[in-house]
């Protein structure tokens, strides 16, 4: 199975931008569509954004489309989260996940493998 580890999180100021990282070990991350979640504090986990297995296709959540872009390096095992013009709304722990099936999918019961989490602070 894949162990997936998030990296870059931080705290950025509203307006500004931030890059997460999420490497893979264990088995090839081209071999699962990948997803970015987010928890804030007393909310449930929700879907930011989904790349499918080659990188051609990609979902986001309506809030961060325009301003978040996901991709992928299958060559570097790794997946990124690209976030611009950040809110104080979008402080939250992000997970990154992992899915063995074949389309991207916002739900999360369809992720089979998930990250530590990385805490993301948007200050107003």
């Amino acid at each position: 199975q894949v162990q997936l580890v998030e990296s870059g999180g931080g705290l950025v100021q509203a307006g500004g931008s931030l890059t997460l990282s999420c490497a893979a070990s264990g088995r090839a991350v081209s071999a699962y569509v990948m997803g970015w979640f987010r928890q804030a504090p007393g909310k449930e986990r929700e879907f930011v954004a989904a790349i499918n297995r080659s990188g051609g296709s990609t979902s986001y959540e309506d809030s961060v489309k325009g301003r978040f872009t996901i991709s992928r390096d299958n060559a570097k095992n790794t997946v990124y989260l690209l976030m611009n013009k950040m809110k104080p709304e979008d402080t939250a722990v992000y997970y990154c996940a992992g899915s063995r099936g074949l389309v991207i999918s916002p739900r999360t019961a369809a992720y089979d493998y998930w990250g530590q989490g990385t805490q993301v602070t948007v200050s107003s």
